[in-house]
């Protein structure tokens, strides 16, 4: 059973109307992938979950030991979820898991709280509510809304002494220059 699990968004995206480009890996437009500060925010997350002497920033956090992903859908394609941790979980040992797709976020989470020890999960913002809402059980314990201009934020979900008890912590990423301390 996991006792944490740590849910970040996707890194930032493409903007249409500040013509701001997503990029590929091989560094070619992609309006399914991250922008710009997506890859700088996927990078600096590297140390924030591996710290080289294991001192994290805030105590909720923890160092990963399963990674999950959105995977890319038919009417999906987006690469970002994936994008935005992949180099973490490399720099862990680790597989990113992309078995479940937009949609799927009560399976994601049976399968998450299943999981043995620390997972983070990297998805699409409008969907970690209700990815949230099925681990605490309830609509009541974390904010119904992530702002569209949020890129910055950590939901980490401890397990409590009750099995099928969990609470939430906020921790606010401040990573790069435009990342507020604000929480939700």
């Amino acid at each position: 059973m996991a006792d944490k699990i740590m849910i970040v968004r996707h890194g930032e995206k493409p903007e249409k109307d500040e013509d701001i480009h997503g990029v590929n890996p091989e560094g070619e437009h992609d309006k399914n992938e991250l922008s710009t500060s997506g890859w700088q925010r996927s990078g600096a997350l590297i140390r924030f979950f591996n710290p080289l002497h294991g001192q994290f920033i805030h105590p909720a956090l923890a160092k990963p030991n399963a990674v999950f992903a959105a995977a890319p859908s038919g009417h999906i394609q987006s690469e970002r979820s994936h994008h935005t941790v992949k180099a973490v979980a490399e720099s862990l040992g680790l597989k990113v898991n992309l078995k479940h797709t937009k949609g799927d976020e009560r399976k994601l989470a049976e399968e998450a709280m299943t999981t043995h020890g620390v997972v983070l999960i990297a998805w699409e913002h409008k969907s970690i509510i209700d990815l949230a809402n099925v681990i605490l059980g309830n609509h009541r314990s974390s904010p119904q809304k992530w702002p569209d201009s949020r890129f910055d934020l950590v939901w980490v979900l401890d397990r409590q002494l009750h099995p099928t008890s969990w609470k939430l912590t906020q921790v606010a990423q401040m990573l790069l220059p435009n990342d507020s301390p604000k929480l939700l």
